[in-house]
């Protein structure tokens, strides 16, 4: 797949298949986009492209909102290219491109520089200045500019569409198998392992603590099954977000304890999957119910179906 910052970089000798939006998540309502996107351009001889924003629009019309993402921008790159994708855009959303209408978004961007042919957006996307670019102005111009465009319904779970922020709140609650669901792959956080306060150890349960990009949404406070993807091999394991209330502490770290593991990972990049919820943080009258709780945790781990 190629990526490019600026639509000046792009050339084909063919026209396009695209699709426009954050795809923050790219959950199962992005990839039956996607897939829509594929079939097109294996039809029509199209390449086939995904135009997004890098930073969010949220971030430059609410700059103090403190809004995190479903994926950081490496994850969103893997996860489009995994599905097909020959292209992607990531344009920035300056106040040059913010300023363009819905009609001149299409006629200058879409048509002029990047040779649109077919356009795929979905069921509630608009897009320009005011929000002034629709499906329906999509169909009208269409006719003059000569491109085909297609919207595509919602997906439904339990008769509920499929969003990225219905994937944050179910995150936020900690439904980690109702947001795997509508992702259609188990949520993760990757980061750096760190030098943590190395309380762990002295109870027989060594955590790795993991840097991760502040951009990057956290599921809500507690303990978690997870896989844990190191050095090419993956290992159960139990994750804790929290501020270590039992031992008085006072800063939120992601934490996690690989079981049949004793390696040395400082400075190593890990990735956890969640896979299941186990319970709230919770602030132990001592270490000794704190054990008694992991060691209840991991007979829960061990006994997991991965």
């Amino acid at each position: 797949m190629k990526v490019f910052k600026n639509f000046k970089d792009y050339s084909s000798q063919k026209p396009l298949a695209l699709s426009l939006g954050m795809f923050d998540g790219v959950h199962l309502g992005h990839k039956s986009i996607i897939d829509a996107l594929t079939n097109v351009g294996t039809q029509n001889n199209l390449e086939t492209a995904i135009l997004t924003f890098w930073p969010h629009p949220r971030f430059v019309f609410n700059p103090n909102e403190d809004l995190k993402l479903l994926n950081t921008i490496d994850e969103k790159k893997l996860l489009i290219e995994k599905y097909g994708v020959n292209n992607l855009f990531l344009k920035e959303f300056d106040d040059e491109f913010r300023n363009l209408t819905g009609e001149e978004f299409v006629r200058q961007i879409l048509v002029d520089q990047l040779n649109v042919k077919y356009l795929i957006i979905g069921y509630d996307h608009s897009f320009g200045k005011n929000k002034s670019g629709n499906f329906a102005l999509l169909q009208e111009l269409s006719k003059e500019l000569d491109f085909e465009v297609d919207q595509m319904e919602a997906i439904n779970i339990h008769e509920n569409n499929i969003s990225s922020t219905k994937v944050r709140n179910a995150l936020l609650e900690g439904n980690i198998k109702e947001a795997n669901e509508m992702l259609g792959y188990s949520y993760s956080v990757s980061g750096k392992v760190a030098h943590g306060k190395k309380i762990g150890r002295t109870i027989g349960y060594p955590t790795a603590n993991i840097e991760t990009e502040s951009i990057k949404l956290l599921p809500k406070k507690g303990a978690y099954i997870v896989e844990v993807y190191i050095k090419g091999q993956f290992y159960k394991g139990m994750l804790s977000i929290g501020t270590n209330p039992t031992v008085n502490g006072d800063s939120l770290t992601v934490e996690v304890y690989i079981l049949d593991f004793n390696e040395d990972i400082y400075g190593e990049n890990i990735t956890v999957q969640f896979r299941d919820f186990l319970h709230d943080e919770i602030k132990f009258e001592g270490l000794e119910k704190l054990i008694e709780r992991l060691d209840e945790d991991k007979k829960i781990t061990n006994n997991y179906g991965f």
